[in-house]
């Protein structure tokens, strides 16, 4: 779908709701919009990340809404060939985001209204959105996912999700169980290092390694894993522990996710390592670099497989001072 052929390609709809101070503009290309941002995106949701993840073939277009020259509100969204949508295609969330001060529920309730309006006229069929995690966006989580029940979405998964607050000490909130391990890591020489991106190859293999051990595979080829490095250097970071000989012991893709956020996206440790337990120092690690880095939370991400939830590795999280949070995805029929 060109943007000269797009339907999506109009100038700026006001909306009834908020007295005409807010209004609906459609890209129909991932890009920085005209009325600057009220505030930071999430990596997953800014354009060139969105760029990135869409195939040859797919189409992503982004319902924005405007308010006193501002963006208040973003929405990626994924068409897929099948008439499904989804919001996005390819990241642990997304979806519509608020950004900068209150809306009114009246406008969000037409906002969501006239984009679902325009999908349907598109034969789109269905959309799909991945929430972050309450704890997040706790001051505008409560008011879109209500929106969202009022415009007829139903809650399809409903997950848990682990963050380490980061104004916080980290030894003091482990599990007697979690500081032993940290400790025995550090007598024996254990230590955190930031590695440089070069070593990505070896890095992935070790990756795909560790998860195989555990009967798992990764979601991203190696190529593609490279690619995000190489397209945003400064947000995808690699983390390891290596032991007293040089030899990793675990190793982990942190990404720097937007609004005070640090994920710890594919951390992964040998069997032969279980008694040290090495993953809590390299939780250490990257709970040091975000509180350095001025950040709000390390996000831990979600325990839930296929067949439902990881009791084991979430209370592995929940030792380690970890925060359960709600992160929803819901789904509406078009």
């Amino acid at each position: 779908m060109s943007s000269a052929a797009s339907p999506f390609a109009t100038p700026a709809q006001p909306l009834q709701a908020g007295a005409g101070q807010y209004a609906l503009r459609w890209l129909p290309e991932p890009a920085l919009p005209p009325l600057p941002l009220a505030g930071e995106l999430y990596l997953y949701q800014r354009p060139a990340q969105l760029l990135a993840a869409r195939g040859p073939e797919q189409v992503v277009l982004v319902a924005a809404l405007e308010h006193q020259a501002q963006t208040v509100g973003w929405w990626p969204i994924h068409l897929g060939p099948d008439g499904t949508a989804r919001s996005p295609a390819a990241a642990p969330f997304g979806g519509p985001q608020l950004l900068g001060s209150e809306v009114p529920a009246a406008v969000l309730d037409e906002w969501l209204r006239r984009v679902h309006e325009a999908l349907a006229a598109q034969a789109v069929t269905s959309l799909t959105v991945r929430l972050p995690p309450f704890a997040h966006e706790p001051r505008t989580s409560g008011a879109l996912v209500a929106a969202l029940q009022r415009a007829g979405y139903q809650i399809s998964q409903a997950e848990i999700n682990t963050h380490l607050p980061l104004d916080r000490t980290y030894e003091a909130h482990l599990a007697p169980s979690e500081r032993r391990r940290l400790h025995k890591c550090q007598r024996h020489g254990f230590q955190v290092e930031q590695e440089p991106p070069l070593l990505l190859p070896l890095a992935y293999e070790f990756l795909r390694r560790c998860r195989e051990e555990k009967g798992q595979a990764l979601s991203l080829t190696e190529e593609q894993l490279t690619g995000l490095f190489r397209q945003f250097p400064r947000d995808y970071l690699l983390f390891s522990v290596r032991d007293a000989a040089g030899e990793w012991a675990a190793l982990t893709v942190a990404v720097l996710a937007g609004r005070g956020t640090l994920y710890n996206f594919y951390p992964a440790s040998p069997l032969r390592y279980n008694a040290f337990s090495p993953v809590v120092l390299l939780n250490a690690g990257l709970h040091a670099f975000g509180q350095a880095s001025g950040l709000r939370l390390l996000d831990l991400g979600t325990s839930t497989l296929p067949t439902g939830l990881n009791e084991s590795l979430l209370r592995f999280k929940r030792h380690l001072g970890g925060v359960s949070s709600l992160k929803l995805t819901l789904e509406k029929k078009l």
